[in-house]
C-alpha cells in the first residue's frame, strides 16, 4: 500500500483505487509481474555494486558478542518455551496464534524485562476471563498494543489465516492452573533483574568504541531492539552505568518528557532556517536525529528507525535483538552503511551460547546471506531468492515451535539451508545469464570511469551553470574554483544579498545554511537572474577559435576537427500543441561541405575559445546554413510527432488499466454485498423469535439499499471512464493541431586549433 500511496503523488490515475489495488496485488495470488510492469516508468533502482567504480563505499566489519545466560535465565527460557508449545493454551488465542507466539518468542529473546510485562498482561486477561468480564475477541491486537511492538513488522503476519473462533472454556480448572503458571513465570522473569545479555551490551560498546577510535570515527552507536519495553529498560540502564545524558531513544511514537524537551530545543535552533516543516511527527524525527548527531553518543531504536532515516554520521550498528527477517536486517544496517559514509561500519550481533537454534539462525544470516561483512552486505541475488522475508521468519518460527532437541533443531536447519542453497544458486544463475545477454565488453568499457578522474567533477548542467555564473558575475564576485564557492560583493539587484554562495554539487550538498552563507542553485533568485540576463545578451556574428590543444581532458570528436574550420548556427524551435515543446537545433558544416551532426556541434562548446567579431555572412554560406537548418527542423518535428504518438499510446493503455481497476473494485464491492444479503436471508429463515427476525430484516434492508447504490456506482464509474476517454481524444486532437516558431540564436565561423 506504500507503493499505491507513492503512485498517487506521481499520477493519481495510475491505479484505480485502494480496494482494487489491494485485491489485484496484495491479497492471495496477487499479480506481482503486472505490478512491476505498471510501475516501470516510475520505479528506478540503483544498487551499490552497480556504482562501485564511480562511488567509494566503505566495508562492513562484523563482531559477534556472545553471552551465556545463567541457570536461572535458562530455566526461564525453557519454561516459557514449553508454555508456548502448548497448543491448548487459553492465554494464546487461536485467532492469530502464530503471530502471538512470534511476538512472545521475540520478547523472550529480547529481555526478561520485556517478557515479564507481557506475561503480566496475559495473566490479567485470563483473570478477566475467569471472572466473566467480557473481553475483546482479538487478543493479538491487545498484546501488540500492551507490549508496544512496532506494527510495521506485523503487517504481513496479520494477513495469516487462523481459526477466528475463540476456544470455549470448558475446563475452569485448567484456566486456573494456567493463570497460576503465568503468574509464576512473570515472577520468575522479574526476579532475574539485570540479565547477562544486558551486561554483555556494556562489553560490546567498549569493543565497538575502541574500534571506532582506531578508525578515527566518532564514538556513536545505533542499538536496535524489537521491543519498546526493552528500549526503555536499556535507556535507563545505560543512563545509570556511565552514559548519563548521552542516550536518546527513537521509536514509532517518539513521545515523552525527554523527547519533547529535545523537540522544543530543536525548534528554537532551527527557527527561520526552512528545516521546520510544521508536521510535528516529521520534525520530532529530525530533532532526535540531530540530537544523536550533535549531542548523544547512543541511539536506542526500534524498527521505526530502520526505514527512511539517514544516520551516516554513525558507523556502528548493534543488533541487540537480531530479527529473523534478512531484509529487515539489511534495512537496519543501511541506515549507517550508505552513500556518504566515510568509515567502515561495525555490525555487532548478540549470540546466546546456550541456545542451539539462535546459533543456527546467526550462521544462516551471516554465512548464507552475507549480511554483516564486505562492501555490499546481502547481495540483491541472495535477498531476491526470498519472495518474502516474512516467509523466512515463519519457517524459523516453526523450527523453534516444533523442535524439542538439539538434534531435531540441527536437522530442521540443515533442510532449510539446503533449500536456500538451491534458491540462491538458481537466482544467481538467472542474474548471470541476464548480464551475459545484455552487457558485452564494449558496453562495460564505455560505462567504466577511472576513480581519480571523478573525485571533483560536476555533472554537465552544474558545470555549465558554474561557467555562466563566472562570466556574468565576473565583476561582482570573487570565485574559488576548487571549493565551488564565490563571495558576492556587488549584488546585481537589491533583493539579492551579499555573502558566500556554495554551488550544490557532489562534494557540497547542503553545508550552507548559516547567516551570510547561501546554497546556490538554478532556482535561487541570483541563479535565475544570471540565467535570464545571460540568455538576453546580444550574440552578433562572430568567429570562434576552439583551443583543443590546451583542453585539460580528451575530446575525441573535437580532436578529429583539429586544423579545420567551418560555419554553424543554433536555432530554437518552439512547437505548440497540447503542450509547448522547445528544441535547440544546431546546423553546422566544415569548409568543403561536410555536415556536422548535433553532437559534434554541442561538443565544440565544451572547449575554451577566443572570439573575434565578423561583419558579413557570405550569401552562399547563408543559403547552405538555412537549408541545413530546415532539415534539422524537419527531423525534430518528426521526432516530436513520434514521441507524442508514443505518449498517447501509453496514456491510452494506462486509461484502460485504470478503467479496469475501477470497474473491478465496484463489481467486487457489489458482489460482497450480495453475499452478505444471501447470508442474512439464511439467518432470517433460521431466526428463533420475531425480535431476531425483525433485527435481521432491518439489517437486510440496509444492505439492499447499499446494493442499489453500488449498482448505480458502477454506472457512475463507466460515465467517469467515458469522460476521461473523451478528454484523452481531445488532447490528441490538440496535439495534431500543431504550431511552430523558429528563432535563430546565433551564427558563427568556427575553427579548431
Amino acid at each position: 500500500m506504500e507503493l499505491y500511496g507513492l503512485s498517487t503523488f506521481l499520477d493519481e490515475n495510475l491505479f484505480g483505487d485502494p480496494s482494487a489495488f489491494r485485491s489485484r496485488y496484495i491479497n492471495g495470488g496477487g499479480d506481482i509481474g503486472e505490478l512491476r510492469y505498471r510501475l516501470a516508468d516510475f520505479c528506478k533502482r540503483t544498487l551499490r555494486r552497480q556504482v562501485l567504480e564511480y562511488v567509494r563505499y566503505t566495508a562492513r566489519n562484523a563482531i559477534t558478542q556472545p553471552f551465556r545466560p545463567t541457570d536461572a535465565e535458562q530455566q526461564l527460557y525453557d519454561a516459557i518455551s514449553k508454555f508456548l508449545q502448548d497448543e491448548e493454551s487459553y492465554a494464546i488465542p487461536s485467532r492469530q496464534r502464530h503471530l502471538t507466539v512470534l511476538i512472545l518468542r521475540k520478547l523472550l529473546a529480547s529481555s526478561s524485562y520485556a517478557i515479564a510485562g507481557t506475561l503480566e498482561t496475559m495473566k490479567a486477561r485470563l483473570v478477566d476471563l475467569r471472572d466473566g468480564i467480557e473481553a475483546d475477541a482479538d487478543w493479538t491486537e491487545e498484546i501488540i498494543e500492551a507490549e508496544e511492538i512496532e506494527e510495521e513488522l506485523l503487517d504481513e503476519w496479520l494477513t495469516e489465516e487462523d481459526d477466528d473462533d475463540l476456544r470455549e472454556l470448558t475446563e475452569p480448572a485448567k484456566l486456573r492452573s494456567e493463570i497460576e503458571n503465568i503468574a509464576t513465570l512473570a515472577e520468575q522473569a522479574r526476579s532475574i533483574g539485570t540479565d547477562t545479555k544486558t551486561r554483555a551490551l556494556m562489553k560490546a560498546l567498549d569493543v565497538g568504541f575502541a574500534e571506532q577510535q582506531r578508525m578515527g570515527a566518532a564514538n556513536k552507536a545505533l542499538i536496535f531492539t524489537e521491543s519498546r519495553r526493552t528500549q526503555r529498560y536499556l535507556h535507563q540502564y545505560l543512563e545509570d552505568n556511565g552514559y548519563a545524558g548521552k542516550v536518546v531513544s527513537f521509536s514509532g511514537t517518539n513521545s515523552g518528557v525527554e523527547v519533547n524537551r529535545i523537540y522544543e530545543q530543536w525548534l528554537l535552533v532551527n527557527d527561520g532556517t526552512g528545516r521546520v516543516t510544521g508536521s510535528k511527527q516529521i520534525d520530532v524525527r529530525s530533532a532526535l536525529i540531530d540530537h544523536f548527531r550533535d549531542h548523544a553518543q547512543i541511539m536506542i531504536a526500534t524498527e521505526a528507525a530502520a526505514e527512511g532515516v539517514n544516520l551516516q554520521f554513525c558507523s556502528m550498528v548493534i543488533n541487540y535483538d537480531l530479527p529473523w527477517n534478512p531484509q529487515r536486517i539489511e534495512q537496519r544496517i543501511g541506515r549507517c552503511h550508505r552513500y556518504g559514509q566515510t568509515h567502515d561500519v561495525i555490525v555487532i550481533n548478540f549470540l546466546n551460547e546456550r541456545n542451539e537454534a539462535d546459533q543456527r539462525v546467526h550462521t544462516l544470516l551471516s554465512e548464507k546471506f552475507n549480511l554483516f561483512n564486505g562492501v555490499f552486505g546481502a547481495s540483491d541475488e541472495v535477498l531476491g531468492s526470498l519472495e518474502s522475508g516474512v516467509d523466512f521468519e515463519k519457517r524459523i518460527l516453526k523450527i523453534y515451535q516444533d523442535c524439542r532437541t538439539p538434534d531435531e533443531i540441527n536437522k530442521a536447519f540443515d533442510a532449510l539451508q539446503q533449500e536456500l542453497d538451491e534458491q540462491i544458486r538458481s537466482r544467481m544463475d538467472e542474474t548471470r545469464q541476464a548480464l551475459l545477454e545484455h552487457f558485452d565488453e564494449d558496453v562495460h568499457a564505455r560505462l567504466k570511469l577511472r576513480l581519480e578522474d571523478t573525485r571533483a567533477q560536476l555533472d554537465r548542467v552544474g558545470q555549465r551553470f558554474w561557467d555562466v555564473t563566472q562570466f556574468m558575475l565576473r565583476d561582482r564576485a570573487q570565485f574559488d574554483e576548487q571549493a565551488l564557492t564565490f563571495d558576492l560583493t556587488d549584488p546585481p539587484t537589491g533583493e539579492i544579498a551579499k555573502g558566500r554562495y556554495h554551488l550544490i554539487s557532489r562534494n557540497n550538498d547542503g553545508q550552507a545554511n548559516d547567516h551570510g552563507n547561501f546554497l546556490y542553485r538554478l532556482s535561487h533568485p541570483l541563479g535565475e537572474h544570471v540565467l535570464d540576463n545571460a540568455k538576453a545578451l546580444h550574440t552578433p556574428l562572430a568567429e570562434l577559435r576552439f583551443d583543443i590543444t590546451n583542453h585539460p581532458t580528451r575530446s575525441a570528436i573535437v580532436e578529429g576537427l583539429a586544423g579545420r574550420s567551418g560555419w554553424l548556427t543554433l536555432q530554437r524551435l518552439t512547437v505548440t500543441s497540447f503542450e509547448t515543446e522547445e528544441y535547440l537545433l544546431f546546423s553546422g558544416m566544415a569548409d568543403g561541405g561536410v555536415s556536422l551532426d548535433q553532437e559534434t556541434c554541442e561538443k565544440l562548446f565544451g572547449i575554451a575559445a577566443t572570439v573575434r567579431p565578423l561583419k558579413v555572412l557570405p550569401g552562399d554560406i547563408a543559403r547552405r546554413i538555412e537549408a541545413g537548418a530546415k532539415q534539422a527542423e524537419k527531423a525534430a518535428l518528426n521526432r516530436s510527432l513520434e514521441t507524442n504518438n508514443e505518449h498517447f499510446a501509453s496514456a491510452r493503455e494506462k486509461l484502460e488499466r485504470w478503467a479496469e481497476d475501477k470497474v473491478t473494485a465496484a463489481e467486487k464491492a457489489l458482489k460482497d454485498t450480495k453475499e452478505q444479503i444471501k447470508a442474512l436471508r439464511r439467518e432470517a429463515r433460521q431466526a428463533a423469535t420475531l425480535e431476531d427476525e425483525h433485527a435481521v430484516q432491518t439489517r437486510l434492508q440496509e444492505l439492499e439499499r447499499k446494493q442499489r447504490r453500488q449498482r448505480q456506482q458502477i454506472f457512475d464509474v463507466e460515465d467517469e471512464i467515458a469522460d476521461k476517454r473523451d478528454a484523452l481524444i481531445e488532447a490528441l486532437q490538440k496535439r495534431m493541431q500543431r504550431g511552430q516558431e523558429v528563432e535563430t540564436l546565433f551564427t558563427i565561423r568556427w575553427s579548431v586549433v
